[in-house]
């Protein structure tokens, strides 16, 4: 049975184009489907499982501050999961049910998104984002508590980060709303792709592109905002297990003046080239260093870096070339919240070969403990090659706040159901 999470207990409107109405009265419009029909029934409305369909979110409601939601499940309608192995879910990219897009042209403002089946998308060879790479991604985590409830975790925040990247690109983007409300409706779409309780999550992707044509270099004159997610498990296959990490001391991940502090797509090809050769030396991944003085941390190549002395934890500030990650800003929130003193500002080598512990921090790895650090040859393990206990205690707050396990005191966590 195709999950119809997002459609279930729904009347069509008599009279009208179909549309469907959640619980703060906004439509959703259905337009009449050119492959085949929705076939509509008295409660529970069920999605058949070969219909497709294109649905229109109108955010005229959104702009003018109008409450908007997603419909979700009646209360007697059981939402079956996704037949797959559960138990053995790696970080890879499964294909899901729905997606969600909305276009604008430059100069223009998002005004209307669609949710609509999972597929390829189709540009132009000389679109802005494949020419010039005029793209931004990110990357969050929706979570399925034991009571059914579907968690979100600070997707506003990404919101945030986006425009701040978009100002940076050159790009119009969603506003903050838009962008949760987007969020909310691709979750409930693919609900049946939420992993159980404790089993992993469903990454969300958004990405932010120039999909217009454009020859010359140029802003694009069109722009798509895409959300499409996949069930994943641990992002590293050693799970909450040490990782093992190389430290570069020739190619660099971002230069002052860059877009080092935004999360545009360039960014993440450039570490591909040393991230590949340490993997084949047998290294998890690369951290790597200022390219000035060659000595200060920066992050690894999709997470953020700190070690721990004492009860002191420090991490690199935020100065243009290191992402703002999300993850980061929650961890050193949990940490102080714990006791910890943290301090963010330059950290040499010396004081990293130096640390009691060290961890990454991330979206998708949440925090990652180092299990040892090569740095010219040299390495040096930390915690007797196992889990530190600062990096257990952290992991262990924030997967638990997460995963709706703990009491949400700092009102981080969106509650979809």
């Amino acid at each position: 049975m195709e999950s119809a999470a997002v459609f279930a207990g729904l009347h069509p409107t008599p009279g009208h184009h179909n549309h469907l109405l959640g619980p703060s009265r906004t439509a959703i419009k259905l337009l009449p489907p050119s492959i085949d029909k929705i076939n509509f029934s008295p409660l529970p409305l069920k999605l058949q499982k070969q219909s497709h369909f294109t649905s229109y979110i109108d955010n005229s409601a959104i702009n003018s501050g109008n409450s908007f939601r997603v419909a979700s499940p009646a209360s007697d309608v059981a939402s079956e999961l996704a037949d797959i192995d559960w138990d053995n879910l790696g970080f890879g990219f499964m294909p899901t049910d729905y997606m969600y897009s909305m276009k604008c042209s430059q100069g223009e403002n998002f005004s209307k998104g669609e949710l609509q089946r999972f597929g390829n998308i189709e540009l132009s060879p000389s679109a802005g984002i494949l020419n010039y790479g005029q793209g931004l991604f990110e990357g969050l985590k929706a979570y399925r508590k034991h009571d059914g409830n579907i968690l979100l975790f600070r997707p506003e925040e990404n919101a945030t980060r986006l425009k701040m990247g978009a100002e940076r690109m050159c790009m119009p983007s969603p506003s903050v709303e838009q962008f949760v409300e987007a969020v909310k409706a691709t979750v409930l779409a693919n609900e049946r792709w939420i992993p159980p309780p404790g089993k992993g999550s469903l990454y969300i992707r958004p990405l932010l592109m120039g999909s217009g044509a454009v020859l010359g270099l140029a802003p694009a004159p069109e722009y798509t905002f895409l959300i499409y997610v996949s069930p994943v498990g641990n992002y590293f296959k050693e799970g909450l297990a040490p990782i093992n990490l190389v430290v570069e001391t020739e190619m660099h991940r971002a230069t002052p003046g860059g877009t080092g502090g935004v999360k545009t797509i360039g960014n993440y090809a450039a570490v591909l080239k040393a991230q590949s050769a340490a993997k084949a030396k047998g290294y998890s991944d690369v951290l790597y260093l200022d390219c000035v003085q060659k000595k200060y941390l920066e992050e690894v190549s999709s997470c953020n870096v700190f070690i721990v002395k004492g009860n002191l934890i420090v991490t690199p500030a935020i100065k243009g070339t290191i992402l703002p990650g999300i993850t980061r800003k929650s961890i050193i929130d949990v940490a102080i919240s714990q006791g910890f003193q943290v301090e963010e500002r330059h950290v040499s080598v010396d004081e990293l070969l130096d640390a009691d512990e060290v961890f990454c921090t991330g979206t998708a790895v949440v925090v990652s403990p180092v299990g040892s650090i090569t740095h010219q040859g040299r390495r040096v393990t930390y915690g007797n090659d196992g889990v530190g206990l600062v990096s257990q205690q952290l992991y262990s707050a924030l997967t638990s706040l997460q995963m709706g396990l703990s009491e949400d005191k700092m009102g981080w966590i969106v509650e979809l159901k």
